[in-house]
């Protein structure tokens, strides 16, 4: 008898899909096709997708020093829930992740906790502060291979420049939160129609497109993996299209909320509504949701950013920005997105596995492959109404949504569904 055993999936393999039970033992798949003997745990996968657990490059889990808002225990138990079966977590902590031990407290939570894989992000500079260069030995040594000051984008040049050689040198990732303080400081919203009417200071596009624009002269410069985080507008694809044309190793994300709500979900100010890079037209979502399709944009990234009610329960202009969606997120890219199940689990598993050098994740299902799995079913209609996250900051809550996993399976353990 095997430990668990899917039924009657269609299956990710290298071959592409197909039809057939998937049995795991030892923490490895062990079998994959037909006549496979019963399991101590039986999901039923009929109508579902089976493929690698998801792997998420842009979660917040809060840890350490905003343990009241997330946990990395919380944050695993939201990722699990949503599918994932690893996630990197953002160094926009307190401290901050800017050097090897808090790294490695990061990592060594996560493993505690046990539903996911946790990855730690390193910042780019010591503290997140734009002026030095933090601890990029140590970050690399305790296993960080992404390099982020998210939350705010890097705007010493020169610091930026030297921090992009050295990571270039090693064959990590500098990832950029792609937005100009200097030009989304004062605002709440995108800079146009919905702002305009509402009397409140927005945010223009450009704000994203001059960050990119400098960025990928760096890039030039020092030829390091760059990776754009939560690109927003019609223009930000179109330079990472162009990017990738002229050759240059750059990679791009779009969150689940830009991919569903425009600024016109903005008009209603509610606070959950209120994130950076704020939500931009109905033509940049079209935009996003072509890029993502046609495989300009790699990845699909959460961005999961919780918030106390105590924060977010406030009049639009004084709440923070972000929102939660790692239980939501694959839900929302089926429902918007519509992709057929390989390209599906492309830019949710695969490629964000490849970008943020994941080994054991993303891969398709063989036999002794890791069993890091999901099943989702991409018919369910649903309306989630709660969240195990520690916070409520959702635009999903209340909405019906499309598509739903069934089963999320880590380290050949059912960490979520399954019954």
């Amino acid at each position: 008898m095997h430990e668990v055993v899917i039924r009657n999936g269609s299956v990710l393999t290298s071959e592409g899909i197909i039809e057939a039970d998937v049995s795991i033992d030892d923490g490895v798949v062990t079998g994959l096709g037909g006549e496979i003997a019963e399991g101590v745990v039986e999901v039923d996968a009929k109508t579902c997708w089976v493929g690698p657990g998801f792997v998420d490059i842009h979660t917040h889990l809060r840890e350490p020093g905003y343990e009241w808002k997330e946990d990395i225990a919380s944050g695993s138990a939201a990722a699990a829930a949503g599918g994932y079966t690893a996630v990197v977590a953002m160094p926009n902590t307190e401290p901050a992740i800017d050097n090897g031990p808090i790294a490695r407290f990061v990592a060594e939570r996560g493993s505690t906790a046990g539903l996911v894989d946790v990855f730690p992000a390193g910042t780019i500079t010591m503290g997140r502060a734009g002026e030095t260069m933090a601890h990029i030995d140590e970050l690399w040594d305790a296993g960080v291979r992404l390099f982020t000051d998210d939350g705010d984008a890097v705007g010493n040049a020169a610091v930026l420049r030297l921090v992009m050689e050295y990571v270039a040198q090693l064959g990590g990732v500098i990832s950029q939160h792609a937005v100009d303080p200097s030009l989304s400081l004062a605002g709440y919203m995108h800079e146009g129609a919905v702002s305009s009417r509402l009397g409140m200071y927005g945010i223009p596009s450009a704000a994203d497109h001059v960050v990119i624009d400098r960025d990928l002269e760096l890039v030039r410069a020092t030829g390091v993996r760059y990776h754009v985080q939560h690109l927003s507008s019609a223009g930000g694809v179109e330079r990472i299209a162009a990017a990738k044309a002229e050759g240059l190793p750059v990679t791009a994300e779009v969150t689940p909320h830009h991919l569903m709500f425009t600024e016109e979900d903005v008009a209603s100010t509610d606070p959950d509504f209120k994130m950076m890079p704020p939500l931009r037209r109905s033509e940049d979502r079209e935009a996003l949701v072509h890029g993502l399709t046609t495989g300009t944009i790699d990845v699909v990234a959460t961005d999961h950013a919780p918030h106390a009610a105590l924060e977010k329960e406030v009049p639009f202009e004084h709440a923070p920005d972000g929102v939660i969606g790692l239980e939501w997120c694959a839900a929302v890219v089926n429902g918007e997105v519509g992709l057929d199940p390989v390209t599906f689990f492309d830019r949710m598993s695969t490629s964000p596995a490849a970008i943020a050098q994941i080994a054991g994740h993303g891969e398709p299902l063989s036999v002794g492959a890791s069993a890091d799995v999901v099943v989702f079913d991409p018919n369910q209609t649903w309306t989630p109404t709660t969240s195990v996250s520690k916070s409520r900051n959702a635009p999903y809550l209340g909405r019906s949504l499309t598509g739903r996993v069934r089963a999320t399976i880590h380290d050949g353990r059912v960490t979520a569904g399954g019954g």
